[in-house]
């Protein structure tokens, strides 16, 4: 059969069909499943979802955030392009509860992945050799498919569905595959980058390429050959797109060239004379001066530019949907100490707000208004409603429980208020100790297994959560803690328990060492990495801190 036969014979397949389907819903108009099919074959312009994720970026590692050492030009040029949800949040202040928050619409408490899939929990906690008084909760292995994951839930909906990058939910039982992706470049049961970001890399699901090739680059070339593909071979049917940046997650590892470029800045901004303050049990970084670190973000932001003109090269940014975000807070303690949250408290492991705060962008061809903003607090489980809203398809509240669409905050309209829960029974590989947040309004509470107190910070008023003001407002903090905990019973929450090997001088022991020995090393690392003679080996993708 020629070219223009087989054309033919397809048109007259496909409008048999378009009629058929429209008699069936005249017929039975309770048949959604059939109605959504309608809808994409009526409309050519069902939009595509492009969902950025970088992990460990900080609320403030961005130019357009107020950072005046990163350089961000590519996503600073996005924002103002976008809604910026200035009160957005993770679901989690680690990787992988956040990122089953983005997949289920739900939170932590609810879908069970309450720390990274891997941590030690229960007794295994104490081969961390921390001396902690209590062990942390159990940890679900892997995201269950018992799940209609946002992916699933896209592609049931007539989507092709991609991600590239970092998964960290799980192995064998709960892939990217077995969770609706069709396509899968690099994303594994791994969360770090192992073999670091340059090729060779040291992952199954992406195959060495050219010695010395950026990883970051790496992830945004094949997420731009995958809008060629489809452009090409399946331009009839909607997309999302998940890039999922190992980026900016440690090791920290950048070029000669970048080093430079902000060990320069650091000195001209002025190098101070310390850079670390002791917090709960490891150091907290206090100024964003790390170099290499600085490089990594600044790879980033340029890996962003080149996913964004592969959008436009193929006349897809008017119809492209954008969320940019993070899966977390900046790490500023713990790791490898990469940068500084302040003002925020905190960081990566903490529910302080430098933990869980992140960047938020949402940009929605025709009805984002450039350089909108909404100071609405929002969470990661809301983006599973709001993109099937955006496309036009149906919520599955019984699927994201915890999740509300904020499509009307893009429409400049209110949504009713409601907490956002966050439960993290688990001491963090940063500074990071187990506890509960929940935020109402301008009101936040974390109560603290260790310590079983209640902290209340009127965020308005104290953003930096300075003030702990539970003795002033009694009553306040009684009934968000009653909320809280309604909520965490409801869902099953698992709760770390009191260890019975706790012996309370061997803690400050411990702690005394961190705060001489590993103070002192740390200070001295930072100004190694800050001398204009720092070397190496001249092998600059190796410059990571061990």
């Amino acid at each position: 059969m020629n070219d223009s036969a087989h054309s033919s014979t397809s048109l007259k397949k496909n409008t048999f069909t378009f009629f058929l389907s429209l008699i069936t819903i005249f017929i039975n108009p309770s048949c959604s499943k059939i109605k959504n099919t309608v809808q994409s074959q009526i409309s050519s312009k069902a939009p595509n979802v492009l969902l950025i994720v970088v992990d460990d970026l900080g609320y403030h590692d961005l130019s357009h955030t107020g950072s005046n050492y990163y350089e961000t030009p590519n996503i600073d040029k996005l924002a103002k392009n976008s809604m910026e949800f200035t009160q957005a949040y993770s679901s989690s202040p680690v990787c992988s509860p956040a990122r089953a928050s983005i997949m289920t619409g739900q939170f932590p408490s609810r879908h069970g992945i309450t720390d990274w899939i891997g941590a030690f929990t229960g007794e295994a906690w104490r081969k961390q050799g921390r001396q902690n008084k209590m062990l942390p909760a159990a940890n679900k292995k892997g995201l269950s498919t018992n799940h209609i994951s946002l992916a699933k839930a896209l592609k049931q909906n007539g989507y092709s569905t991609f991600i590239a990058g970092k998964w960290h939910l799980g192995g064998e039982g709960s892939t990217p595959e077995e969770h609706g992706f069709d396509i899968n470049v690099g994303a594994w049961d791994v969360g770090s980058p192992r073999g670091g970001y340059y090729d060779p890399y040291e992952n199954p699901k992406l195959g060495n390429r050219k010695i010395g090739e950026s990883l970051t680059m790496r992830l945004a070339d094949e997420t731009v050959h995958f809008f060629k593909k489809h452009t090409s071979e399946n331009s009839e049917k909607p997309f999302f797109a998940f890039l999922s940046f190992y980026a900016v997650h440690s090791p920290l590892q950048t070029t000669n060239e970048k080093w430079k470029k902000y060990r320069n800045k650091a000195d001209s901004i002025g190098i101070a004379e310390t850079g670390f303050k002791m917090g709960a049990y490891l150091p907290v970084r206090q100024h964003q001066d790390h170099p290499i670190y600085g490089g990594l973000v600044e790879t980033m932001d340029e890996a962003l530019a080149y996913v964004l003109n592969g959008l436009k090269e193929q006349h897809l940014e008017e119809n492209t949907i954008i969320i940019f975000t993070s899966d977390n807070g900046g790490v500023s303690s713990g790791d490898h100490f990469s940068t500084s949250n302040l003002p925020l408290r905190g960081g990566k492991g903490s529910t302080f707000e430098g933990g869980i705060r992140v960047p938020f962008f949402v940009y929605v061809p025709g009805l984002t208004k450039a350089g909108s903003t909404s100071n609405t607090p929002i969470s990661m489980v809301d983006i599973y409603p709001s993109l099937l809203e955006l496309s036009g398809n149906e919520l599955l509240p019984e699927q994201h429980k915890d999740g509300e669409s904020f499509v009307a905050l893009l429409h400049g309209k209110p949504i009713p208020e409601r907490a956002l829960i966050w439960h993290y029974p688990h001491y963090s590989n940063q500074d990071g100790r187990p506890s509960s947040a929940i935020r109402l309004g301008e009101w936040k509470l974390i109560y603290d297994y260790e310590t079983q107190k209640k902290e209340l910070y009127h965020l308005k008023n104290d953003g930096a959560e300075f003030h702990n003001v539970a003795s002033t407002f009694p009553e306040k903090a009684d009934e968000l803690y009653a909320q809280l905990m309604n909520h965490l019973t409801d869902t099953g929450a698992l709760f770390p328990q009191i260890d019975p090997q706790y012996n309370h001088e061997k803690e400050l022991e411990y702690l005394e060492k961190v705060r001489t020995k590993r103070v002192m090393n740390l200070e001295a690392e930072r100004l190694r990495f800050l001398s204009p003679d720092f070397n190496p080996g001249n092998k600059w993708w190796e410059s990571d801190i061990n």
